[in-house]
């Protein structure tokens, strides 16, 4: 066993820092816990017009201005719900939050039912 000695006034400002991580940690967590991981899925570029009510051509304009994060995977664009709010909240589509709602509820149902699939096999 070995022991370490250090300054009192060093060691206060030690235990100062690990209580500021350990408050950021928590506040982190919390704000995780604050929102459902179902909510933050991928959805395709379909849904989001579906259900946001905007044309395929308005959701192509803003992906090229770079007002929208996507991925492409295999030629097929998806977006993150989390960043679909996001534009809502910033106002950069018009729309009303029975169109949100409806989409996560879409998003939601098509998970249960991918669960539902992985269950049979």
């Amino acid at each position: 066993m070995e022991v370490i000695t250090i300054d009192s006034q060093a060691f206060k400002e030690l235990m100062a820092k690990i209580n500021t991580i350990a408050k950021l940690v928590i506040t982190i967590n919390a704000k995780m816990e604050e929102q459902p991981e179902e909510e933050d899925g991928w959805v395709d570029s379909y849904e989001v017009c579906t259900f946001l009510k905007i044309s395929s051509r308005t959701l192509q304009r803003l992906r090229t201005e770079g007002v929208i994060n996507f991925s492409r995977i295999r030629g097929k664009n998806f977006y993150r719900i989390s960043e679909l709010q996001r534009l809502l909240q910033n106002n950069v589509i018009r729309w009303s939050d029975e169109y949100l709602q409806d989409l996560i509820k879409n998003h939601q149902f098509h998970v249960e039912q991918r669960r539902n699939i992985k269950k049979d096999k």
